[in-house]
Order: structure tokens, then sequence, then C-alpha cells
């Protein structure tokens, strides 16, 4: 999979990406990530991306010719035949879930196109095939909710994960919270691994999580049961 990130801050993205499942991905080249630095589409010396609303008010907005610059330059160096969509990370759009991860994981290429200060001019959503919001407040720019949304994805990748079950049996995948876990010690501190996890019987184990998955999404977020998360409400 291609990801293409259009930020002013490419450097914010160095410690995450540089360790751990993504860093190992890139390294099998499962996962290719690029980025374009923003300010190399600005028209003037001084690199402008950005300029105050009008009609008044708080804040810089970003101006519409270096995004529209910077997206066509992409698209221009990506293959026509990838299967890819074009990503704006705004609070107005449809919250991130376990289920759109999957969605996305099936394209070739996503390109995240990152906002800051006080927001996009309107005319740059016109570029997007979708806004994603990973919840309902504010950070400051849309390179935290990239990061978050890339790494989600990668983990739906054929090889990312050591074992191909890893992400079968996560949080969200099928709708439900994922069982309890346990390792060594078998007793900490008075507190006992439960006893089918030992006995070696896997239809016991299977069954006995199944149960421990329902019973935690019911006490914890019962809403993900009324409405399953591969679903529309």
């Amino acid at each position: 999979m291609l990801i293409d990130i259009i930020t002013l801050f490419p450097e914010m993205f160095a410690g995450v990406f540089g360790e751990s499942i993504i860093k190992r991905a890139v390294e099998k080249n499962i996962l290719e990530i690029r980025f374009t630095q923003l300010r190399d589409f600005a028209f003037d010396k001084h690199k402008q991306v950005d300029d105050s609303p009008f009609g008044g008010g708080a804040g810089m907005v970003l101006k519409p010719e270096p995004v529209y610059r910077a997206v066509r330059d992409v698209l221009s160096k990506s293959d026509e035949k990838l299967s890819h969509k074009i990503i704006i990370t705004d609070p107005s759009g449809e919250v991130f879930t376990q289920a759109k991860a999957k969605e996305l994981a099936a394209l070739d290429q996503i390109i995240f196109i990152c906002g800051h200060y006080e927001g996009f001019d309107a005319r740059i959503y016109d570029l997007a095939d979708e806004l994603i919001s990973i919840g309902d407040y504010v950070l400051t720019g849309g390179e935290l909710p990239a990061m978050v949304i890339v790494d989600a994805v990668a983990r739906m990748l054929p090889d990312v994960l050591g074992s191909a079950e890893s992400a079968t049996t996560d949080s969200f995948f099928d709708g439900m919270l994922g069982y309890p876990q346990y390792t060594r010690p078998r007793n900490f501190e008075g507190k006992i691994v439960p006893e089918v996890l030992l006995s070696g019987h896997h239809a016991n184990i299977k069954k006995w999580r199944e149960e421990q998955a329902l019973n935690l999404t019911r006490l914890r977020r019962p809403e993900l049961i009324k409405c399953p998360i591969q679903n529309t409400c």
C-alpha cells in the first residue's frame, strides 16, 4: 500500500512511523509512505500557504492554490491504475472505526491532506473523497489523526503483524471488545489465571473467550451490541 501525506510538518511523523509495526511494514515493503511539503507548492518567495479569512475572524485559513497543486503533483507521480482515496481529516467527517480501517486497507493508495491553523478554504474540500474524524474534539492539525488512521489501516494489511490471527482478535474487529488476555505468572498477588486457559482444550478456550468478549462489551460498551460496528445505525 502507498500512503501519501500532504503536510506542513512532515517531521512530526518521524517518531511514530520510525518505530514498531509501521517501521517493520515499511522495511518489508508492505507499506510505502511518502511526504509532500505543502509549502513547496506556494507561489511566493515566502512560501505562504495561509491567509486571513474573508469576512474577518480569528486565525489564518489554508489557501486553495497550494493544496490543489500539491494533490495534483502527488497524483501525477502515482500509477493511474491504483485504487485510491483522498482523505481530509476533519471534525465534520465520519467518525473513524475499525470497519473503516478494514475498508481503507483494501485500497492501493491513500492520500491524506493535513490541515492546520483555523482550517481550510472551503473550496479545498472538493478535492476529498472522504472526510474522516477520529473523535469529537479539536486538535492543532490533521497530522495526529493521519497517524492514527495509518496505524489502524496498516494492522489490517497481510503480513504486517507477527501473527495473521492478531488483527482478528483486536477489539472492534468483529464489532465487540477483545477478550481478556493473560500471561505468566499464573498467580500474581492472589489473582489467578482462569483454569480454562490452561486446559489445552481449544474449543472450550474459544467458547470462553467469546463469552468474555460479549460480557466485557455489555459492561463497558453496550452500544456496540445495540449497533454493531459493521452496520450503520
